[in-house]
């Protein structure tokens, strides 16, 4: 009776000793995003080795459908205050969401929940994006991206022309004699694709080349921003592509991914422009074919290429919740952006790794020799200090304003409108909206 006793104080002993914390269940952290398929389940790795990893919180990750739909489903739920903790929001929207004043800095949470992190460490290409005027980040970049050339070696080979620099970008003229041949010899029906026209051919064509692609520093420096894609140099570009739509160098596959996507992998074009996140469905999917990638072509005596810029997503921190989950936020993000997990991310997506120092633990594991492709984007995107215009584009509307400049490029590809008209208009329409969103948040 004696030992049960002393058996049953220790316990009582132990109890009152632990934190309360120790029996109670862990905080709920919800975090809704737009990754599917392949990339869905390596998010929800990466979600699982963090509730592994402690036991305070629990992510639970929701896919709420594509960017658009999720977008929209944070806003609502917002509106009904039932918004979650994180919210995977796509670069377009990063205007929006600063304006909005439902956000948690992402600087300021870190802070506040004690996190030293070292924000130089970070990618500046990919961090600037997301800064606002004071230099401070707002949201955690997450899926980044940039744009590069993906090309069929085998009919490259079978047309005689030697692999592309994984450095040295090719001109648009020798692109121009590339496509020629292989469309001339009928080794495939066309010659390229492209995947995001808007974010391809007019935002990043005009940032490598340092050209504006809207007053104000991109509208960096301003709301009051308009549109300057109908200049000379991109009314040039855009006029090459329609001659080559004419004689089958170009093909215009659809808005998005999945149409040039598509030509590419049925062999149908030899060259394919999209973002390095596709590295990874065509290492799961292709196996009738060698392919390789390439950085994006530049103009004819551009000396020195100015970086390309970003796509993909950043995770946005929303407010409304209690100080306690704010710090499993802030956890949640420090773990993500581990070398661990920004080494995973990289390899299994080909987005990437947004720290300096994941980016050089895979170049000291020999990652990148035995995968040179991937080191393309990266390259791609760091090859210059971003200037005002290179850095990135901060527009209101801008999920609009692309669409804008879809429709009226595919009434170029059609022949409806000539180049300079429709630029002409796709300008004067988006400036309509940055007026409209002007006068909403200003």
């Amino acid at each position: 009776m004696k030992v049960l006793k002393s058996i049953l104080f220790l316990i009582i002993a132990l109890g009152l000793a632990l934190p309360a914390s120790a029996f109670a269940a862990p905080l709920t952290i919800d975090f809704w995003h737009a990754m599917r398929g392949p990339r869905g389940d390596v998010v929800e790795k990466m979600i699982t080795d963090f509730n592994a990893s402690q036991s305070l919180y629990k992510v639970v990750g929701t896919n709420k459908g594509n960017y658009d739909e999720v977008m929209n489903a944070g806003v609502a739920a917002f509106r009904a205050k039932k918004q979650p903790h994180v919210l995977q929001v796509f670069e377009v929207g990063t205007q929006t969401m600063m304006l909005s004043g439902a956000i948690y800095p992402v600087y300021k949470l870190m802070e506040d929940a004690g996190m030293n992190v070292d924000w130089s460490r970070y990618l500046q290409a990919v961090l600037s994006y997301y800064m606002n005027a004071d230099g401070n980040l707002m949201s955690m970049p997450f899926n980044s991206s940039t744009p590069v050339m993906y090309y069929n070696t085998d009919m490259f080979e079978k047309a005689g022309i030697a692999p592309l620099s994984k450095t040295v970008p090719v001109t648009w003229d020798e692109l121009g004699e590339i496509t020629k041949k292989i469309v001339d010899a009928k080794i495939a029906p066309a010659g390229m694709v492209t995947a995001w026209q808007s974010w391809t051919q007019v935002e990043n064509y005009s940032a490598i080349h340092n050209i504006a692609f809207a007053s104000k520093a991109n509208g960096y420096e301003g709301l009051d921003c308009e549109l300057k894609i109908n200049n000379p140099q991109v009314v040039k570009h855009i006029t090459r592509l329609k001659s080559w739509a004419d004689d089958n160098r170009f093909m215009y596959g659809g808005q998005k991914y999945q149409g040039p996507q598509a030509e590419f992998m049925a062999q149908n074009a030899a060259i394919y422009m999209d973002s390095v996140s596709g590295i990874a469905k065509l290492q799961k999917t292709v196996k009738d074919f060698k392919w390789d990638l390439a950085p994006l072509p530049i103009e004819a005596g551009t000396e020195k290429p100015q970086n390309s810029i970003i796509g993909g997503a950043s995770l946005w921190v929303l407010n409304g919740h209690t100080k306690e989950e704010y710090k499993g936020v802030a956890a949640f993000l420090k773990f993500l952006a581990s070398n661990d997990m920004q080494e995973y991310w990289h390899e299994q997506t080909g987005y990437f790794p947004i720290t300096i120092d994941a980016y050089e633990s895979l170049k000291a594991k020999g990652y990148f020799n035995a995968n040179p492709f991937q080191a393309v984007g990266i390259d791609q995107i760091n090859r210059a200090v971003p200037t005002r215009i290179s850095r990135g584009l901060r527009l209101g509307y801008f999920v609009q304003i692309r669409n804008i400049i879809n429709e009226e490029l595919e009434q170029v590809w059609n022949g409806t409108k000539s180049p300079q008209k429709a630029l002409d208009d796709a300008a004067a329409r988006s400036n309509d909206q940055l007026r409209t969103f002007e006068k909403t948040y200003k």
